[in-house]
């Protein structure tokens, strides 16, 4: 399904995407909330108290990440890249050493900006701007850094807290960032002569391509907005508090961090299926079904609590992100093109961001009012039945025009 061409003329970049969305997962939930028990104890917080302060540092990153998203539109690729992984390693330095709830903000800002935030953003930019033909594809390849280390940094993290300070795995982190930089280098041999010819040839449509404004004055963006961000709000949620659903659930942590290796296998193979899947049909109709499988999960934990939930829940749960990412990889650029991508993509990315800050202090607030976590399950089902009929409602939109944007902004 993946041409071997592709694989033996662009294997570098691909390597490249992957390698930065596997970087990616120091600054995910998943992997943060490995942690949340220990630094809960370590700093006296309460569920809702630390989903709060995580909150509070995954908002302001995801504001910060509206204006560092479009730096990659100006500077070339290795340099951003390089200050991307620096980025992470200091973030995990300073969580490692952090003394204070307070001092929790600012590592958990940079985990989340650098990590979560614009080491995904540089992966998929790249892929979006790069491949053309086989978009759907490249992002789809690149993608599967995410569950490589949904399936690996877990069983991992947890292996490690067994005999070690959770603070030494942090430290431990760091170093591993910096020493997998000359990788990323080498990943990017040669690719000035690339970026050059794909200037080159985008030189007489440039101008066909919408501006960050632009885009926001199109009704499509907003009615597709509340879609955009039910994965990051409902996944990051259901993740940063599995301590809680374990606990109610009468599951160990052993059965939880073994059952995301579902997580990772089921991403794995809905991004490799979702890839051929985007470029046939697009990423606009995709989008009109994209969140059945996040509703069959939400539907699976609200219902069940036999141990096979646990992988059940989180195997929906992974076919969600597999789809998404590879469905919003092709996305922005086929809505609005490829010259102000950096921009456009930050934005999405933002906003994204921005959900997964509300949702662990929301999901924590309830918890602590009493609310069952059964009953915020059929919530987050429910937001997603809604979120697709919007989409609905965009396509139907610009089916009345010839394009989704305004003709207005092509003049």
């Amino acid at each position: 399904m993946i041409p071997l061409a592709m694989l033996r003329e662009h294997g570098r970049l691909l390597g490249f995407g992957f390698f930065m969305c596997l970087s990616s997962n120091f600054g995910q939930t998943f992997f943060i909330s490995l942690f949340s028990g220990d630094v809960r104890e370590t700093f006296g917080l309460s569920h809702g108290g630390f989903g709060t302060v995580y909150s509070a540092a995954t908002v302001l990153s995801a504001a910060i990440l509206i204006w560092a998203g479009r730096i990659i539109d100006r500077m070339p690729l290795a340099p951003f890249a390089a200050l991307v992984l620096g980025g992470i390693a200091a973030a995990s330095v300073l969580f490692g050493t952090a003394t204070s709830e307070i001092m929790l903000i600012p590592a958990i800002f940079m985990l989340r900006l650098f990590g979560q935030g614009l080491a995904t953003h540089t992966a998929m930019t790249a892929m979006g701007r790069y491949f053309d033909t086989h978009r759907g594809r490249a992002v789809s390849i690149a993608s599967l850094g995410h569950p490589a280390g949904e399936a690996l940094f877990p069983i991992v993290a947890v292996m490690a807290l067994a005999a070690f300070g959770w603070r030494d795995i942090w430290w431990a982190s760091a170093l591993l960032v910096m020493a997998a930089l000359p990788v990323m280098l080498v990943l990017l041999k040669g690719h000035r002569a690339r970026h050059d010819a794909f200037v080159a040839g985008r030189a007489e449509i440039r101008d066909a391509d919408l501006t960050l404004g632009q885009a926001l004055r199109t009704a499509g963006l907003w009615l597709r907005l509340p879609a955009l961000l039910a994965p990051s709000f409902i996944g990051t949620g259901l993740i940063f508090h599995q301590v809680h659903m374990a606990e109610v659930k009468g599951w160990s942590m052993t059965l939880v961090s073994g059952s995301f290796s579902a997580y990772a296998a089921m991403s794995v193979v809905a991004a490799i299926l979702a890839g051929p899947v985007v470029d046939r049909f697009g990423a606009r109709r995709i989008m009109t079904l994209f969140l059945t499988p996040l509703t069959l999960s939400a539907l699976s934990v609200a219902l069940f609590d036999a141990p096979w939930a646990a992988p059940l829940y989180l195997g929906l749960l992974g076919t969600s992100a597999g789809v998404t990412v590879v469905m919003l990889g092709a996305l922005w650029p086929e809505l609005y093109g490829l010259s102000h991508l950096g921009a456009i993509r930050a934005f999405g990315q933002a906003a994204m961001v921005f959900s997964t800050g509300l949702a662990p202090a929301a999901m924590g607030l309830l918890i602590d009012a009493g609310t069952g976590f059964e009953t915020i399950a059929v919530g987050c089902a429910v937001y997603c039945v809604a979120a697709s009929l919007l989409v609905l409602a965009a396509l139907r939109s610009e089916a009345r025009d010839e394009r989704p944007y305004p003709r207005s902004s092509r003049r």
